[in-house]
């Protein structure tokens, strides 16, 4: 096996493959890509509704919780994290949001604003092609005409009031992740089933990897770090870049003093309403069980039917204050969800959730005696201002949905039921609630990174992924994730060809 590279980057994931692509533009540039989990050569991958399965997956999800959080009832919470080339772009629903151009503004970055990233973003999606989900069911239709729209069939925007079928990244009926549109392409070197433990360096300056395994790569132009929001910190703090208290604790050499590494953590708190009645949406029915059952066979055919959705089909955003700016994002999925423990029941019914857009709220990741088992802290409600307005919003999903067209197909609230308001709400919220599985900010850009993603205080290492954002993005995370990776690899690449001039 080849040991020497001149880029390696750390992670196959969303931003990882973007990375890639922008470092193997360099003529004659070796990339070698690291991957902890295996390939992505499963059928439930391409399969869009498969990412029901791979959500319990032990092989290619990290699986990770949180430790108790003290404002959320004393729980711990559940953290997917993909682990398999496309990382969690793999796992997820694929639902495509660039977020809003306030959100990049408000970074106050120089090479971060609006306008730059508009323009990567173009970047990005020519090679992912996000288009309208091809064949949401009928209730998904129906919740997605909740507010007028400029351009009917449009998707919803975090820029305003609005409801639509999602975009996603699939293509052919078939999830199209980063590793389809950047990675393969890229030409890169790809070795999966290798976790890193640590970066190595000479002095000050990174030079390569050390596998759990004991195995070294060595790279010559440097290393990137994109395992995500978890794991490159992580990985920073077994290198000996982190809060030095800690890591003397954890019994890690002191590289950098940065205390910055595995603060910030924060996400988009969400919490569901679960609604149950014959005749409403996708579920197990004995009426249903034809049409599951030929499901397989149509989605291999066709790419249509059931399997091509990928659950999470429509959506909207709104306010529950005077704010022009949405303040919450509504996901819509017109399957029965489980309430009690288990994800799948038996009945058929729809899901809505209310997720903050911009939650006040923020945790911090430590290491701990185990290095390799993160504690995480999202310090869910920390901020009860949080609370507050997911009770509110809570109030304002119910009256949209009584407005929904949703006609013979309309079904009772089973949980937490229609009866659940004012305080009792606010406690069911504040016991029940979990995430959207958006982590972002442990390594924030403009704290332990310059503006360029490097690590301060060392040279030939940078971090590009989820961790860098210093507030989350007003939707879903994926596409920023890649816009993320495409930046800063771009400026990985410009770095090595001056050094080489």
């Amino acid at each position: 096996m080849q040991t020497e590279f001149d880029h390696i980057v750390v992670g196959g994931g969303s931003a990882g493959c973007a990375v890639a692509a922008r470092l193997a533009e360099r003529p004659g540039a070796r990339v070698c890509v690291i991957e902890a989990g295996p390939s992505d050569a499963d059928i439930r991958v391409k399969v869009p509704f498969g990412l029901v399965h791979l959500l319990g997956s032990d092989r290619r999800n990290w699986k990770r919780q949180t430790v108790p959080m003290a404002a959320a009832g004393g729980r711990r919470v559940s953290v997917p994290r993909g682990r398999m080339l496309g990382g969690s772009g793999s796992i997820n629903s694929m639902v495509w949001f660039r977020g809003t151009r306030a959100d990049f503004d408000a970074w106050a970055l120089p090479g971060w604003d609006a306008d730059t990233v508009w323009d990567a973003f173009d970047a990005v999606e020519a090679r992912m092609t996000p288009t309208r989900l091809p064949h949401p069911h009928s209730l998904s239709n129906a919740f997605g005409e909740l507010f007028a729209a400029n351009d009917p069939g449009a998707p919803p925007t975090p820029e305003r009031q609005s409801a639509g079928v999602f975009h996603t990244n699939m293509r052919n009926g078939a999830r199209w992740s980063a590793a389809d549109g950047f990675l393969r392409p890229s030409g890169a070197d790809v070795l999966t089933g290798a976790e890193v433990d640590h970066v190595t360096f000479d002095g000050a300056r990174a030079t390569g990897v050390v596998l759990r395994d004991g195995r070294t790569l060595r790279a010559l132009a440097g290393v990137v770090l994109s395992a995500g929001s978890i794991e490159s910190p992580m990985i920073l703090m077994r290198s000996g870049i982190g809060p030095a208290a800690d890591l003397k604790a954890a019994g890690i050499e002191v590289q950098v003093d940065a205390p910055g590494v595995g603060d910030n953590l924060h996400d988009h708190p969400g919490f569901g309403l679960h609604f149950k009645g014959r005749g409403s949406g996708y579920g197990l029915t004995l009426g249903q069980l034809p049409a599951w059952a030929v499901s397989p066979l149509q989605w291999l055919m066709t790419r249509s039917g059931r399997l091509a959705s990928n659950t999470v089909e429509a959506g909207a955003f709104y306010s529950v204050t005077d704010s022009a700016v949405p303040e919450v994002q509504t996901h819509f999925l017109p399957f029965l969800m489980g309430w009690q423990g288990r994800s799948i029941i038996w009945g058929a019914g729809y899901f809505a959730d209310v997720c903050l857009c911009q939650p006040r709220s923020r945790g911090r990741l430590r290491i701990g005696p185990d290095t390799h088992a993160p504690l995480i802290d999202l310090n869910l409600f920390g901020d009860e201002r949080d609370l507050d307005m997911m009770t509110a919003a809570v109030a304002r999903l119910r009256t949209l949905l009584e407005r929904a067209a949703f006609g013979s197909r309309r079904a009772p609230e089973m949980f937490p039921g229609p009866d659940v308001t004012g305080e009792a709400l606010r406690e069911t919220i504040r016991t029940r609630a979990g995430t959207a599985y958006h982590p972002v900010g442990t390594v924030a850009l403009g704290g332990p990174l310059d503006a360029l993603g490097a690590v301060k205080g060392v040279s030939n290492l940078w971090v590009a992924d989820a961790s860098v954002m210093p507030r989350i993005t007003s939707a879903n995370t994926n596409a920023p994730s890649m816009m993320i990776g495409w930046q800063i690899g771009g400026h990985v690449a410009a770095h090595a060809k001056r050094n080489a001039a």
